[in-house]
């Protein structure tokens, strides 16, 4: 009896064990979330104008790099006009190469006019001779440069030159000389200019004639 009771015991034990090993424990721990190995987005506000170098301001008219070209100065624009007195005037030559007036306007009521030249200089005519020779402007150098082959003597004019309006003759110090001429002679297509034609005088020694 005593054994029946201890096998019976010993079922039940094993029976209760056996109903508590059912229940499978749940499994609560839930992974940690793992964190995304994206990195996050920079947010930081770009700088458009770094690094961009700023623009210089044009300034008008100017042109880097290029040098401006002055302009032409007129003839004998830093000396006085000639004084006119019925259609005709006098100028001065010295033995510095200058004429003392830098224009010569012809009353538009003149038919004729004289310009008369008083050497003011003692030197003589073959080292400091001065004339008066009316041209264009443009043809003023060419003159001079065919003049040189006439001399002293020729007055360094080149004989029945069509480009020579008018000239006087080449005087020496205290001497004076005057040519005439037509008016209408320089109110052509112009400018126009008086000049003393002695070698390396021309480049300096002029001023410009114009009708008024």
């Amino acid at each position: 009896m005593n054994t029946r009771l201890s096998l019976l015991a010993a079922a039940c034990v094993l029976a209760l064990a056996a109903c508590g090993n059912d229940t499978t424990p749940a499994d609560n721990a839930t992974p940690a979330a793992t964190p995304s190995d994206t990195a996050p987005a920079d947010t930081t506000p770009t700088d458009t104008a770094a690094g961009t170098p700023a623009t210089t301001p044009t300034t008008p008219g100017s042109d880097a790099g290029t040098s401006a070209t002055p302009a032409a100065t007129p003839a004998g624009s830093d000396k006085p006009a000639a004084t006119v007195d019925n259609c005709s005037t006098v100028i001065e030559g010295n033995d510095a190469m200058q004429f003392n007036v830098g224009s010569i306007t012809v009353p538009s009521s003149c038919n004729e006019f004289t310009i008369t030249l008083n050497h003011t200089g003692q030197m003589p005519v073959v080292a400091m001779g001065h004339n008066v020779v009316v041209s264009k402007a443009s043809d003023r150098e060419a003159i001079a440069a065919a003049g040189m082959g006439a001399g002293v003597d020729g007055d360094y004019v080149p004989a029945d030159d069509a480009r020579v309006i008018a000239h006087t003759e080449l005087v020496g110090g205290g001497g004076t000389t005057s040519v005439t001429f037509p008016v209408s002679a320089i109110q052509g297509s112009g400018p126009y200019e008086f000049f003393c034609s002695f070698p390396g005088h021309w480049a300096v020694m002029r001023g410009s004639i114009q009708v008024g």
